[in-house]
């Protein structure tokens, strides 16, 4: 199965849609950073995003230290952003915390 890299246009629109999300220089990937109020907080918002890359077979580039969580985005089989990206990232905004 082919997974398709994101043309231009469907990564500007993917990107306004996702404002906590910054593009990677490379443009090959997105990121998010994250704080939380302790350890315990961000390991159960990464438990749950866990869950669901797993489900999806779809999993994160993540760091974390303490209280907080950077996570990357990338499609690997794609070269760069795909639509599984996108997917992930909206999950991410739902289960993480409002700022």
């Amino acid at each position: 199965m082919s997974i398709a890299r994101l043309t231009d246009a469907e990564r500007a629109e993917a990107l306004a849609g996702l404002p906590a999300w910054q593009l990677r220089e490379d443009g090959l990937a997105i990121v998010r950073k994250l704080r939380f109020a302790d350890f315990n907080e961000a390991f159960g918002f990464m438990t749950r995003v866990a869950i669901q890359a797993d489900k999806a077979d779809h999993h994160p580039e993540w760091f974390n230290v303490y209280n907080r969580v950077e996570i990357t985005l990338t499609t690997h089989d794609a070269d760069g952003l795909s639509r599984r990206d996108v997917d992930m990232a909206r999950f991410i905004n739902a289960v993480a915390p409002q700022a």
